[in-house]
């Protein structure tokens, strides 16, 4: 067949890196994050995540074909005391506090009903 193997979206090759930095050398304060392996689905959280930040002043994303399995990720600090590495790092971080919220939230969710709705065997 003349299709890719489905591992290759997801798996790095050996001489891949996840993230790669470049920066703008028109635009002060900016650069490219290249993201291998990923799609629209990162590349739309973190993205959403940055234009959080105030001292982001552009955050956007391209996929540039739908089977190449790259993102690229442009960032714009407001000011050069923030580069575009720290708040992506703290994009990352935020995200991460936020799903360990939402994992703890759904466990207690879950605990909490298993409480309420325990009759015992077979509803005796």
């Amino acid at each position: 067949m003349n299709t890719p193997e489905r591992s290759s979206a997801f798996i790095l090759d050996d001489d891949e890196e996840k993230i790669e930095y470049f920066a703008d050398t028109k635009v002060s304060n900016a650069g490219t994050f290249t993201f291998n392996k990923e799609d629209h689905t990162v590349a739309n959280l973190l993205r959403m995540q940055l234009l959080r930040d105030p001292a982001v002043k552009f955050a956007g994303y391209m996929h540039p074909h739908p089977l190449i399995h790259k993102i690229n990720l442009k960032i714009q600090t407001s000011t050069s005391q923030v580069a575009p590495a720290e708040t992506l790092s703290a994009a990352i971080e935020d995200l991460s506090n936020e799903t360990d919220h939402l994992i703890t939230q759904v466990t207690d969710g879950i605990d909490k009903w298993k409480k309420e709705n325990d009759t015992g065997v077979m509803g005796m």
